[in-house]
């Protein structure tokens, strides 16, 4: 498998402090891979300097062989890397369809001549938007308002919306944050459903158990640093990982003994 994204002594600063420090990853094509790090590790920042909405202090980013250094939001979204939001950035008084549109139109300065020549390439839009809503399971909300939805199906628009855009990579901003422990099942498994459509993932977030039951791959974040990598089950058994993220004995019960919910998870990404 080739790399997709990586970064290379990726470093972020505010001022003397080091948000990322020397941050090294590589999301393979294909592969669902997972950051993880708790609350202040620098994760959103991270997943903003690679979106460019924050500047990369120093170091490399590359997607699909390209540096991404000088290339605005819109333009690394429109090569193919798209990401969600913590605070989902969903359009309340849009219907779930309409956010989707949105979302698909790849807006740019000659689309109203595109709309004259070609009348019918609004299809291919609608296309994608029913796409992403049915590969999420959406299709019974598609007239409602999201501002009337449940924070999971939210939740769950908000990553229909940037699948609609078609990416090649997808960044997902903490999207279990909030969900109970069944959410948060139903996401893994569409989450694994995703990659069948050529798409990589790249999952960042603070819990545990979703990142260890569907990721092929996991960093591990602490104080803006990688403390660790490799698989769930070397993640699960990393000494360090327990005693950075949890705490020792919080770490021995979430990491070694886990749920039934993300071992059904994680048997199921085994046999794909």
């Amino acid at each position: 498998m080739s790399a997709l994204l990586q970064t290379r002594g990726l470093t972020v600063s505010y001022g003397g402090l080091h948000a990322n420090s020397e941050v090294n990853i590589v999301a393979e094509k294909g592969k669902l891979t997972g950051l993880i790090g708790p609350n202040g590790a620098g994760k959103t920042t991270f997943i903003d300097a690679l979106t460019g909405f924050t500047p990369i202090t120093s170091g490399l980013a590359e997607f699909k062989g390209r540096d991404l250094v000088g290339l605005s939001p819109s333009e690394r979204a429109l090569n193919g890397l798209v990401r969600t939001f913590q605070s989902l950035e969903l359009f309340e008084d849009l219907t779930v369809w309409d956010n989707l549109i949105v979302m698909a139109e790849k807006t740019k300065w000659w689309s109203f001549l595109a709309d004259f020549v070609s009348p019918n390439r609004t299809l291919g839009i609608e296309e994608q938007s029913d796409w992403a809503m049915n590969l999420l399971e959406l299709g019974e909300f598609r007239d409602r308002l999201t501002l009337d939805l449940s924070h999971g199906q939210r939740k769950l628009v908000s990553v229909a919306r940037a699948l609609a855009a078609k990416p090649e990579l997808l960044l997902l901003d903490e999207p279990a944050a909030g969900l109970d422990t069944i959410e948060s099942q139903q996401l893994g498994r569409h989450l694994r459903s995703i990659l069948a459509e050529d798409i990589t993932i790249l999952l960042i977030d603070h819990d545990m158990g979703l990142v260890l039951s569907v990721c092929d791959y996991i960093y591990v974040l602490d104080f803006g640093k990688i403390i660790a990598e490799g698989t769930p089950e070397e993640i699960r058994a990393n000494t360090d990982v327990k005693r950075a993220y949890l705490g020792e004995s919080a770490g021995e019960m979430q990491l070694e003994g886990g749920t039934d919910a993300a071992n059904s998870l994680s048997a199921e990404r085994k046999q794909q």
